[in-house]
């Protein structure tokens, strides 16, 4: 049977909060005030209501309020409810106050014909009158009170949401509780398996050791993995049967193990922990007095321990996605699977919001993985004013690549940043083309309170080649939305305009699609098939909160690696310092490295000043070319980096780590 996005969405109106979905919608920040009391209170109800525009007036008096299932208790909509049962109230009001003058100005014709004053005069008459004048003053009065209601609610929302957030530390307490648990009796009957008879070992002996193996970590995740708020929608719309688990929505196609464990190479999958190194706000703007805005340094608490680079090429962790996009047979599914690799790039904003390192004017940053996931890239700082990254990754079967910059605004309570630049995907085997741009990203709460990210805008994937398109969309987070928040959803084209395939999913956990059956007369209304998982983020990693909540391959790109080029963010010394834990040496080293390379630029526009536009900075990796294809400049790879690596023939590369030696301000 098929189903539309449209239609699983409408049945999945009817649901009973499980204290699953509860605590998913707990995690959401910004929820609605009226989500707090249905969590404080712990209510069960439907959600099925709608308010009817269009019906007629006495059957909305007559029915308005004789369900109790029309009332609706929703997880992220119960004050949008209230508004539109409020609306109700009015609307019967009006009909009340209508009706009510008709009467009157019928009883005062009475009273005014000589022929009919004689019935006033009558007791039932005019006990009627009298009722009828009492029934509207005490509707009105319930008008009133209906209203002051909702302004009384309002007022006190923070006492709710304080409430909602002491019981969502009390959960994860017991969630860490629960975790050490099933660790402990995973450890303790693994080591009762190997210990066999005439050991001379006292039981539980040898369990030290057996809490960091990678099979208990992903053995917990799917448990796990609800507390995060990665809860799959338990509707229609991704094919699943309503009321299924996390696990029996697995996908049969999952995405490949990030790591292999037959790689030749044993990755670390995790970095020191993060020292409790609170920043002192109050010191940093004392230290703060006097100085130029722009040469004022943000201490490293606010930072990862990784560079804008490193966290570039990150976007690149399910790279598994390019190789079925470049083995699909048309160049829709591949659009589709291109979609996917466009929004698993932002899964993991939702828990990481401290910022990597700012790169230095030719910094580069190269990542080999050939060996297990086929593939290798390199980045490079190009620019510096205005900052702009390039990076360039291949594999046998396709060429990735793509430069950013961005823009940003700050409107007060959060800062919206506007990234500038398009992604490039070339299949080498069909020689198509496809290319996709990235969406706003907005942080919320940048002075008080805590920082949590949203992502919002439309992602426009296109295949020059064919024309075929896609049109991914990322629905802001709203209070009253009753969707689910992250929402992603979007529709493949081919070239002619005709709808292929349905795309939906939230950012942070999944995607899904399914093809579309049948058009009814425009693009918004068609029926697809049953809806397959395209994509699914990997499983976080053990007490992800103590390493910057990285993930495992995130936890690879800054460990140290032999032969890399001099400028390579791994030799970056405040970024080493403070994975570390060395924070006061951090600061004080990037400090060192930012008033460097401050010194190196006004050296080089100096030189711009005598010599001209020749003594300007090029890029040793990278050149800007414009694309034969897109008619668009981008920064292109020059293919130079992995044979100057062989030779190890670093003389181009400039000295930017390096204090104490001889600056180079070429």
């Amino acid at each position: 049977m098929s189903n539309t996005p449209a239609s699983a969405n409408s049945s999945s109106r009817t649901y009973e909060l499980s204290s699953v979905a509860m605590k998913a919608v707990s995690r959401t920040r910004g929820e609605s005030i009226f989500t707090s009391i249905s969590r404080v209170g712990s209510f069960k109800s439907k959600t099925k209501a709608r308010i009817p525009t269009n019906e007629v007036v006495y059957r909305l008096l007559a029915h308005a309020f004789d369900d109790e299932d029309d009332f609706v208790v929703s997880p992220e909509s119960t004050a949008t409810a209230l508004k539109q049962k409020l609306d109700q109230l009015n609307t019967c009001q009006n009909l009340v106050n209508q009706h009510g003058l008709a009467l009157q100005q019928v009883i005062s014709q009475i009273e005014d014909s000589p022929k009919l004053r004689s019935l006033t005069k009558d007791p039932q008459v005019a006990q009627l009158i009298k009722k009828t004048a009492e029934f509207r003053v005490a509707s009105s009065s319930m008008i009133k009170a209906c209203s002051a209601f909702v302004t009384y609610a309002a007022h006190h929302e923070r006492e709710w949401q304080v409430a909602q957030e002491q019981r969502a530390r009390l959960e994860e307490t017991v969630e860490s509780l629960a975790r050490q648990h099933v660790s402990l009796e995973k450890a303790m009957n693994k080591s009762k398996r190997n210990l066999g008879p005439g050991t001379g070992l006292p039981e539980g002996e040898g369990v030290i050791g057996i809490f960091d193996s990678d099979e208990d970590d992903e053995d917990f995740y799917d448990a796990m993995e609800t507390s995060h708020g990665h809860v799959d929608s338990s509707d229609g719309a991704n094919g699943n049967a309503p009321g299924t688990s996390a696990e029996d929505n697995l996908p049969q196609e999952s995405s490949t193990t990030l790591i292999p464990r037959t790689s030749s190479r044993k990755r670390r999958i995790r970095i020191p922990d993060k020292p409790n190194d609170k920043a002192n706000l109050w010191n940093i703007m004392k230290n703060c007095i006097g100085k130029e805005l722009s040469k004022i340094p943000m201490p490293v608490n606010f930072n990862e321990p990784i560079s804008f680079l490193q966290r570039l090429t990150e976007s690149m962790e399910y790279s598994d996605l390019l190789n079925r996009a470049a083995d699909c047979s048309t160049v829709e599914e591949s659009l589709a699977y291109l979609a996917a690799i466009a929004v698993s790039g932002y899964a993991t904003t939702s828990t990481r919001t401290s910022k990597p390192f700012n790169p230095l004017l030719g910094e580069t940053f190269e990542y080999d993985r050939t060996d297990d996931l086929g593939w290798r890239s390199i980045a490079e700082q190009v620019s510096h004013h205005p900052p702009i990254s390039a990076l360039h990754a291949e594999s046998d079967k396709w060429i990735y690549h793509h430069d950013f910059s961005m823009t940003s605004k700050f409107r007060g309570k959060y800062l919206q940043v506007f990234p500038i630049g398009n992604t490039h995907f070339i299949v080498k085997k069909t020689g198509h083309h496809y290319t996709w741009n990235k969406v706003c990203t907005t942080v919320h709460n940048i002075i008080v309170g805590k920082l949590w990210v949203d992502q919002s805008g439309e992602v426009n994937l296109k295949e020059h080649t064919t024309g075929a398109s896609a049109v991914v969309k990322f629905h802001p987070y709203s209070y009253f939305s009753r969707e689910p928040p992250r929402r992603v959803t979007g529709n493949v084209f081919s070239g002619e305009g005709d709808p292929k395939f349905s795309i939906s999913g939230t950012w942070d956990s999944h995607m899904d699609y399914a093809k579309v059956t049948a058009v009814r007369g425009n693009t918004d209304d068609i029926e697809t098939g049953k809806f397959s998982r395209l994509w699914s983020k990997h499983a976080p990693l053990a007490d992800a909160e103590k390493i910057y909540h990285f993930t495992e391959m995130a936890c690879t790109l800054n460990e140290p690696e032999e032969g890399v080029a001099p400028t390579d963010s791994r030799n970056r010394p405040d970024q080493r310092l403070m994975e570390q834990q060395n924070f006061p040496d951090a600061n004080t080293m990037k400090v060192r490295l930012e008033e460097a390379q401050r010194a190196r630029r006004k050296i080089r526009e100096a030189r711009i000043a005598q010599e001209g536009d020749s003594a300007r900075y090029v890029p040793k990796w990278f050149s800007k070319e414009l694309d034969e294809v897109t008619g668009e400049e981008c920064w292109k790879y020059k293919n130079e980096y992995w044979s100057c690596k062989t030779t190890q023939s670093w003389d181009r590369c400039p000295i930017i780590y390096l204090q104490d030696e001889e600056e180079d301000t070429t």
